[in-house]
């Protein structure tokens, strides 16, 4: 994960030092739960070329999923202890960006790229002493649509909303792990993929509703 981060950054910087027209942006709103991102994106860099690219990286909550059952699919049966749960998820984006001219906006853009997620699910049972995590690292795709208002001198409000899908992913928790194609490592019982897959609110659809500010650079 960090290095993604690391690598976003560098070619963000890359991208300022060069760009013709670049500009950060900071969103926050839905994206299976609340979400905040961050995003850096370079248009008009070569003469008549109309693609844009943007790097984004998203932070996300969410339902992790069902306590009880994901107890039962990756650690044992037992039933003791009050359950918590929390769920986020880190999502690192590469979007094209292709200009549009739709309901009479000026500044426009239909977004479509390559996500790489990173999921993280945590279960407890206050009294039970049981404490873990499940996790997964899908690869996705996402399309949307993104549009400026300009409000004064390189400053825009920024509006966007898309869908994200991600393809099944494998779900590791404790020292158990399910994939799709049905490899398990250390099963429990006579469990599937599908009963961990059910278990765990890993993304797999989402939709997109975000809002906020752009600086142009």
């Amino acid at each position: 994960m960090r290095r993604f981060v690391v690598l976003v950054a560098a070619v963000l910087i890359g991208f300022a030092s060069y760009a013709a027209d670049f500009s950060a942006t900071a969103m926050g709103g839905y994206k299976g739960g609340l979400g905040f991102r961050v995003a850096g994106s370079v248009s008009r860099f070569a003469q008549n070329f109309p693609l844009g690219f943007e790097l984004a990286v998203t932070y996300s909550t969410l339902d992790p999923g069902n306590p009880e059952m994901a107890r039962r699919v990756f650690i044992n049966e037992a039933t003791n202890g009050t359950p918590e749960k929390s769920g986020s998820v880190w999502d690192l984006a590469f979007n094209f960006l292709i200009p549009v001219r739709v309901l009479g906006l000026h500044d426009a853009h239909m977004y479509i790229g390559v996500h790489k997620s990173f999921f993280d699910g945590s279960f407890k049972y206050i009294g039970g002493n049981e404490w873990f995590d499940v996790t997964s690292d899908p690869w996705g795709m996402g399309a949307g649509l993104r549009a400026n208002f300009p409000m004064g001198n390189n400053v825009s409000l920024t509006m966007c909303g898309g869908l994200d899908y991600y393809p099944n992913a494998t779900l590791t928790g404790h020292d158990t792990s399910y994939g799709p194609d049905g490899e398990m490592v250390n099963q429990k019982e006579d469990f599937s993929y599908n009963d961990a897959d059910t278990a765990i609110n890993q993304p797999k659809i989402q939709g997109v509703m975000m809002v906020g500010l752009t600086l142009g650079l």
